[in-house]
């Protein structure tokens, strides 16, 4: 019984950090997104609107993603006896990419990468 009450322990744990780094990525990139430029129009206050509110979900997936990445490359690295090579192979494309989806995302002028770019390509 001990030992469930660490497991749940932990995941709150997680779950908590994983939250925290969440919320401040979020806010951490809005301001930039607000002093790019100033929307006026209809259609731009659509636009940012409707990325505000998918990023929600979007980065709720991304931090899990993220998460699982960390822990798969974690486990890779023990599994091939501390090769980081490996890990990284696995940490570089799961926690890079975009974490905010900006309405550039939206109106195509800009892509959006969930699966970060590793340094091979």
């Amino acid at each position: 019984m001990t030992r469930d009450k660490r497991g749940v322990s932990w995941i709150v744990r997680s779950g908590s950090m994983a939250a925290l780094l969440g919320f401040s990525i979020l806010l951490t990139g809005m301001p930039a997104t607000a002093a790019e430029k100033t929307t006026t129009t209809s259609e731009g206050v659509a636009l940012e609107a409707t990325s505000w509110l998918l990023t929600i979900p979007y980065g709720a997936v991304k931090m899990a993603y993220a998460l699982g990445g960390v822990a798969v490359g974690g486990l890779a690295w023990v599994v091939t006896g501390g090769n980081t090579e490996v890990a990284e192979s696995i940490w570089v494309p799961s926690i890079t990419g975009d974490y905010i989806v900006r309405p550039e995302n939206l109106s195509g002028e800009k892509p959006l990468h969930f699966v970060g770019r590793g340094s091979g390509r």
